[in-house]
């Protein structure tokens, strides 16, 4: 006969400290022909217990069980101020010599409250199909015994395509699965409803956005510039459009009931706690548009409404001493918050991140990828306004009119330690990336005006990035005098990543990408530990590591996922898995630093980390994309989409034509999830 005996250590309900959401823990056992199963509802670890742990085991050792009549005791009372309780549950079973038997244990825990630092609570998603009591706990844990078999087959039925692929590294593999720990280790909140509504906060939380109300999009507030972003949409199905200080995120997500799927955040890591921070999402955001599409559509919505609103609070930035405004009326947040999400955004405050370079284009690039793969129309019409905004907010950036971005000498993008002057290779090629995405997306909203003005700014922009950028055999970091403007960057054609990702027509010429690409290969990847620990983010051409600051001198996990995606979207698949298997070396394989199911952000040559457990690492799945490209991109037009737009003749400095995004958004309710409230 054997009997395992499963403990938990802890009570069944936990009331936690300072009124924070219960928690409820539940362990049950599958009783079966074979297999008997008895309970202990309640045992403490001190002499004073009616039941002890010495006596719960003297009890196995005696009978091998526990009484029956257990199951009929009802619910154990609370402990006592630090009192510890456990519980147990037994299973026993005969077993033959040299045979078999199958017992099935679970453990569920049930939390079914969100509760923020600054005092907003929400429900987590599950509750939608358990509800909130403590019976939720023990549903879970019946249903994980019930339909167990069923979550395995399925989990394999996921898998084996990839497992049973015979052209695949098997390091690929398994690398590819573990890096989605992130997606549930990675502090992940995900709540139930779309509506943040103010009856699910407490009486103080509503007293405290009361005081703040200083979030707001007031008429005066906005220039003409930024009114006539969604005002040329609007005003012809709208009688009045009215221009409030109401919180964006309380609008319903737009959608059917099948379409809701909650809202949903993720950390940066478990040291810089900011909530979907948006420049990393642009590399981890190819997991969930692989595995969970309709999450990602929200949360690109999320930053859609976040990018037509401002937050005037004022705010000290570290790095520069000096103030400014919270969140910025057309720049794209660096996050999503930290104490109070959706409602206080840009957690992060070491430089002012509305002068950043790299978040608008970043924007405008998931969302095209997004729209393109998933041909979501609807989807597309509800964000348009925020990418029209998004692509003007960065105007102010051309300072000399060569349709071009320049940087502003400090590091003004998601390498923020690594300072930037004049036009760099990054955020440039990003851009014009970008002006590409947003003028094909206009033009399948019909919105051709804006579709013309992304074109002639293109055809503006890519011959002055390559004059001032291209050296023969690579991009320079950037067009400045620096002792580093003229480093290999690894991640040098981000821009070209995304527009192959997306079904758009490659940037440059094909020679010109598979140069830069070979340069980096040879140089930041293989001349780093001969390169069995990724790519470094910057080398000099004369092959020593660029060690201008931290940033330039580290190995970026996520950097180098994406580098190996670009890689095979290039026809580059040899150097691709090489360029990849290093981050497995260092970080996954029994050789390696002991970074499994904890990816850093970096590391350096000498094994030294930064950030353990870091959103970027899910960039691996970018390389997963481009093996198996979506249908719809695969089968995208082959006609260069600038090629498809046929300027109009320039009158006055304007083109003149009708928009047809009008007719899409009497379709779209008139985008009553925007911040922009109309009477219709």
């Amino acid at each position: 006969m054997m009997i395992l005996v499963y403990i938990l250590r802890s009570f069944q309900y936990c009331r936690t400290a300072k009124g924070n959401p219960p928690v409820t823990f539940a362990i049950a056992a599958c009783e079966t022909q074979n297999v008997n199963v008895s309970v202990l509802p309640s045992f403490g670890l001190s002499e004073g217990s009616s039941t002890t742990a010495k006596g719960m085991w003297s009890k196995m050792v005696k009978d091998g069980q526990f009484d029956q009549e257990n199951f009929n005791s009802g619910p154990s009372m609370p402990s006592s101020p630090g009192e510890t309780l456990c519980a147990a549950v037994a299973a026993s079973m005969w077993v033959e010599p040299h045979g078999k038997c199958t017992v099935a244990f679970s453990l569920a825990w049930s939390s079914p409250k969100v509760k923020f630092v600054k005092g907003s609570t929400f429900n987590r998603r599950y509750t939608k199909f358990y509800g909130t009591s403590e019976k939720a706990a023990a549903d879970l844990a019946h249903d994980a015994l019930t339909h167990y078999n069923r979550w395995e087959e399925e989990i394999e039925k996921w898998q084996n395509p990839i497992l049973k692929d015979e052209t695949l590294p098997e390091w690929y593999k398994f690398t590819l699965f573990n890096e989605l720990y992130f997606l549930v280790a990675g502090g992940t909140i995900w709540i139930d409803s779309p509506l943040l509504s103010s009856n699910m906060r407490n009486d103080q939380d509503r007293v405290r956005e009361l005081e703040n109300t200083v979030v707001k999009e007031t008429e005066d507030k906005m220039s003409d510039r930024k009114r006539t972003v969604v005002e040329r949409i609007m005003d012809s199905t709208c009688d009045s459009a009215v221009i409030t200080g109401h919180d964006p995120a309380d609008e319903k997500l737009s959608g059917d009931d099948d379409a809701d799927v909650g809202r949903f955040l993720y950390l940066e890591g478990v040291e810089y706690i900011m909530w979907c921070t948006y420049d990393v999402h642009f590399y981890a955001s190819f997991a969930l548009l692989e595995l969970f599409p309709k999450i990602e559509l929200n949360i690109q919505r999320d930053f859609a409404r976040a990018v037509l609103c401002e937050d005037g609070r004022k705010v000290k930035f570290l790095a520069e001493g000096n103030w400014g405004i919270r969140k910025v009326y057309g720049a794209v947040p660096h996050d999503l918050g930290t104490h109070d999400p959706w409602h206080e955004m840009n957690a992060y405050n070491i430089h002012d991140t509305s002068k950043w370079k790299d978040l608008n284009p970043k924007f405008v690039l998931q969302v095209y990828r997004d729209f393109a793969t998933t041909g979501d129309l609807e989807f597309g019409v509800d964000v348009w306004p925020a990418v029209r905004a998004a692509m003007e907010y960065m105007e102010q950036f051309d300072r000399d009119g060569d349709g071009l971005i320049e940087n502003d000498g400090f590091p003004d993008q998601t390498y923020d330690t690594w300072t930037v002057h004049g036009v760099s290779t990054y955020c440039g090629c990003l851009w014009l990336a970008a002006l590409q995405a947003a003028a094909a997306m206009a033009l399948d909203l019909g919105d051709r005006e804006f579709a013309e003005k992304c074109k002639r700014k293109f055809l503006k922009a890519k011959p002055a990035f390559e004059e001032k950028l291209w050296n023969g055999t690579y991009f320079n970091y950037d067009s400045g005098s620096s002792g580093n403007s003229k480093s290999i960057q690894a991640d040098q054609l981000a821009g070209q990543w995304y527009t192959a990702s997306s079904g758009l027509p490659p940037l440059f010429e094909d020679s010109k990408i598979k140069s830069a690409l070979r340069k980096v290969y040879d140089f930041n990847v293989m001349k780093v530990k001969g390169g069995r620990m990724g790519a470094v983010n910057g080398m000099h051409p004369n092959g020593k590591v660029d060690e201008t600051c931290m940033q330039s001198r580290e190995v970026w996990t996520g950097v180098t996922y994406g580098l190996a995606a670009t890689m095979i979207l290039a026809g580059m698949e040899e150097e691709a898995f090489a360029t990849a298997e290093g981050i497995f070396l260092a970080g996954w394989s029994e050789d390696g630093y002991g970074y499994w199911f904890q990816t850093p952000e970096a590391w350096t040559m000498d094994g030294h980390y930064r950030s353990l457990m870091y959103m970027r690492p899910l960039a691996i799945w970018g390389m997963q994309y481009a093996i198996n490209r979506p249908k719809a991109i695969l089968e995208a037009p082959k006609i260069n989409i600038m090629d498809r737009i046929h300027l109009s003749p320039v009158i006055g400095g304007y083109s003149h034509n009708e928009t047809g995004v009008r007719k899409i958004a009497t379709k779209a309710r008139c985008f009553n999830n925007s911040v922009f409230h109309c009477a219709c």
